[in-house]
């Protein structure tokens, strides 16, 4: 069973750079949006999991550290859409956005 997760974390991450790599730059914005609504998702999941009390301490503390690494995917995910946003923007104040 080990193996066969392990074999398919490693065909996730050969198709995932397959794929990214192949994507034009005009289409990582919108992609990456995408990401961030899925990452938004994960972020509810992680406090229904943090705030299950049947569970004990494991699930809240597991809970908690999917809570923040998923805020701050979604944080950084943003900030690197506003950024990629910027730089179609017109360098002149009358120019198209």
């Amino acid at each position: 069973m080990l193996l066969l997760l392990l074999f398919t974390f490693v065909l996730a991450i050969f198709l995932g750079f397959e794929l990214i790599s192949k994507v034009p730059s005009t289409l990582h914005t919108p992609l990456m949006s995408g990401s961030n609504a899925i990452s938004g998702i994960t972020i509810v999941g992680a406090l229904i999991a943090a705030g299950e009390t049947d569970s004990g301490w494991v699930s809240y503390v597991l809970g908690t550290a999917a809570v923040a690494f998923a805020t701050i995917n979604v944080v950084g995910g943003y900030l690197v859409t506003d950024r990629m946003l910027a730089m179609f923007k017109s360098k002149q104040g009358g120019g198209k956005a």
